[in-house]
């Protein structure tokens, strides 16, 4: 039985679950997606991903500023979905939209709820240093993830994964766990989130990806896979912001001041603990990406130059 569905995403995350709700044979009545953003160097109005796959699919976009306004409220309403789904939409939606299809709102979250409620729960399950993760469907209420759990199912966070790799995985398991949600709709018993064990993934800032020293060189890792690519974990070299794009915790140690920076084949960089991070990949203000190995044939390194604040 085919349902008539509004669904309502914005990033790439999102794009799996509309193409498996097209598949699955549902008829998709309308897209809502965030208004155009200006993107890059030159401002361009630029599309979200959802509406982009949405226009080459041939279906109806509509792009509110507010979705809670009572105009947009009133279109969504003139549809008339059975059910309405959410994927990294963008806006919480009023009760007044939640109240609209019979069936409810089903969000699809990229985290095991109730852990990592947010808008980036995908980078602090890295950052944060977890083995695994993996994604939830829940009913929306009126809160910020705070709905009745309906399925999850949950992924190992592999060595290598950065929050690319780890979102396009998390993207088609979430997916796939929406099309059993919608076919299992009327037998699953849902499940109350146990507030005392949330925790929160909140939106991501330029100075998340500040990188303190003093930490381990392990913690620093996974705060770099986790902020890929944007902030992006960064610290300051001679003054100038230097961008660490990969790097992994090496297994010497030390006794220098953390922060400290040896020469290596790749920038050594005393950590907490007495650890060492091996820079891979760096970027220095102004400049490309190169790997740890040409950065340091590129500079004459001093004795005891510490990375981060400057140090007189």
């Amino acid at each position: 039985m085919s349902r008539r569905v509004i669904f309502l995403g914005t990033p790439q995350f999102a794009v799996p679950c509309l193409a498996a709700l097209l598949q699955a044979g549902d008829e998709v009545v309308q897209v809502v997606t965030q208004p155009d953003r200006p993107k890059g160097r030159e401002q361009q109005l630029a599309p979200s991903p959802v509406k982009e796959f949405a226009l080459l699919r041939g279906l109806s976009v509509f792009q509110p500023e507010r979705a809670r306004r009572p105009e947009a409220v009133e279109h969504l309403r003139a549809l008339r979905p059975d059910l309405m789904v959410v994927v990294g939409y963008g806006q919480i939606l009023p009760q007044s939209i939640i109240d609209i299809a019979p069936l409810g709102i089903i969000n699809v979250h990229a985290s095991l709820l109730p852990k990592l409620r947010g808008a980036a729960p995908i980078q602090w399950a890295i950052a944060n240093g977890d083995g695994f993760t993996g994604v939830t469907t829940m009913q929306i209420d009126s809160g910020l993830d705070t709905g009745d759990i309906l399925l999850r199912a949950e992924t190992p966070i592999l060595p290598d994964d950065d929050a690319v790799s780890l979102g396009e995985r998390l993207s088609h398991l979430g997916a796939d766990l929406l099309i059993e949600t919608i076919a299992r709709l009327a037998e699953i018993v849902p499940l109350k989130q146990n507030a005392a064990e949330a925790t929160l993934a909140p939106i991501l800032k330029k100075e998340d990806g500040l990188i303190d020293w003093n930490r381990t060189a392990g913690q620093i890792e996974n705060q770099i896979r986790g902020l890929v690519p944007w902030p992006g974990a960064h610290t300051k070299f001679r003054g100038h912001l230097l961008h660490i794009w990969k790097a992994q915790a090496a297994l010497e140690s030390h006794d220098l001041m953390p922060g400290t920076l040896t020469r290596g084949t790749a920038p050594h960089i005393a950590c907490g603990g007495g650890t060492v991070l091996r820079a891979l990949q760096v970027q220095a203000e102004g400049r490309k990406r190169v790997s740890g190995e040409a950065f340091m044939n590129g500079i004459h390194l001093h004795d005891n130059e510490v990375l981060g604040a400057i140090h007189h």
